[in-house]
This record gives C-alpha cells, sequence and structure tokens, in this order.
C-alpha cells in the first residue's frame, strides 16, 4: 500500500469510520438483523489513493467508485487482497474491457447492450464477473437504471449471456430531506428482489445495494445488504 500521505486525519477517518459502523449496527438490530449482514461500501470516487488507505486502515474493506479511468489511475497501486472494489457509476459499453480488469463487482447494470458486451468481455477472459441489476424504483428521469417492469427481462438476459453473476439488485433513492420518504423506494426493491427470486428460484439475488450517507439506516430497515456511504466516511467533496 502507498504511505499515508500527512494530510489525511488518520484519527478523523477512524472516528467516521466507527460512527458510521454503530449506526449500522443500531440500524440491524432495529430491524432484529445481524448487523454482519451489512456491508458497508465506502464511495470513494473523487477522493485521493491516501483516503483509500486511510479508510482501510480504518476498517473498510470494500470501495465504491464511479468512473473507470479515475479509478484505474487510483489503482495503479493495488489495494490489500482483502479490499474489493465495486463500479457503482454508470458504465459505458466502450469502458468495458477495462472495467472488467479492474473491478470486483459491477452494480451499475441496467441494459441489454452492457449485459451483452460484459458477457463477451467475461468470455474473453474466461471468467465470471458479478454483476447487480440497477434499478430505477423511483423513475427518476435524471437516473441511471432500468424501469421495474424491465428488471425480468434483464435477469433473463444476464442469465442466459453466460459469464455473468446476478448477485442481486441496486437503486439510488431519491434525495429527499426526511430519509424516512426515501423508505418506500428500497422497500419497493425489496419487493423486486422476492418477485424476482420467485421467477429465478435457483439465483440467489441475496444483494440489496440501496442507501447512502443521508438514508443508510432506513434502507437497512428495509433489508439492505449493501450501503453506500460516501461523505459520512470520507467528508464533504
Amino acid at each position: 500500500m502507498n504511505e499515508v500521505a500527512p494530510s489525511i486525519d488518520l484519527g478523523e477517518m477512524a472516528g467516521r469510520v466507527a460512527g458510521v459502523m454503530g449506526r449500522v449496527r443500531m440500524a440491524a438490530l432495529r430491524a432484529g438483523r445481524d448487523p454482519a449482514s451489512v456491508t458497508v461500501v465506502g464511495v470513494s470516487k473523487t477522493f485521493p489513493r491516501a483516503s483509500l488507505d486511510a479508510a482501510y486502515a480504518a476498517g473498510i474493506r470494500v470501495f465504491g467508485e464511479s468512473r473507470v479511468q479515475e479509478a484505474r489511475d487510483k489503482l495503479a497501486m493495488p489495494l490489500p487482497a482483502d479490499a474489493t472494489v465495486h463500479l457503482i457509476g454508470q458504465l459505458q459499453t466502450n469502458k468495458v474491457r477495462p472495467a472488467v480488469a479492474l473491478f470486483d463487482m459491477i452494480e451499475s447494470v441496467d441494459r441489454a447492450s452492457l449485459i451483452d458486451a460484459l458477457a463477451r468481455e467475461a468470455a474473453k477472459r474466461e471468467r465470471t464477473v458479478d454483476v447487480l441489476l440497477q434499478v430505477n424504483v423511483a423513475r427518476e428521469a435524471q437516473k441511471s437504471g432500468c424501469a421495474p417492469d424491465d428488471a425480468p427481462l434483464l435477469l433473463d438476459e444476464i442469465i442466459a449471456a453466460g459469464n455473468l453473476r446476478c448477485l442481486g439488485l441496486m437503486t439510488i433513492a431519491p434525495l429527499v430531506d426526511d430519509p424516512d420518504d426515501a423508505r418506500k423506494t428500497f422497500r419497493d426493491l425489496r419487493l423486486l428482489q422476492e418477485e424476482l427470486r420467485q421467477r429465478h428460484p435457483e439465483v440467489p439475488l441475496d444483494v440489496l445495494s440501496m442507501g447512502m450517507s443521508g438514508d443508510f439506516e432506513v434502507a437497512i430497515e428495509e433489508g439492505a445488504t449493501h450501503v453506500r456511504i460516501g461523505r459520512a466516511i470520507f467528508g464533504t467533496r
């Protein structure tokens, strides 16, 4: 690992991570869940490599990046073997090749052309790529993700494509002042998960990636297995 830059306050980072983990634990317990069933994805996009190293030292093991080129530059020196990196931003088909090489999971699969491109690249590399199907549950025009009604057919395509393993679903809830106002979005994704499991009982679909710094506790109460936390860990961009 790179030496952590002096400008990164390790104590402050450790405090923020501990605070997030404490809130995750309490939200899980309120929902009658094991806190260990929730994975914190540290959204490190736009932050320098030194911030990743500091977050790793504080206990974060899964990181979320949005841009392929930024991640490639940042990860020129690999993270430790027990750390993984997820692509959480929209993926263009012309960036599929480096994305498959860089990321341990691609959370933003939302259209047939991307499924085809990922399957072809995975086949070339003779590997299986873990993906999540991104669903625009709130149907916001400015957000990526497939429409909920399109999710069953897209899941069919992922399964048929080969070399892709769909582990679950991802969504981005609307930005709201009251976190409880995002609850319906999270609940609807969980209900869609149940529907898709009935359609494909052979596919576990265990992952629900939903919730960010402002609403992750509500997301956990509604079944999130992965929460994507940026500001609460890394500070203001």
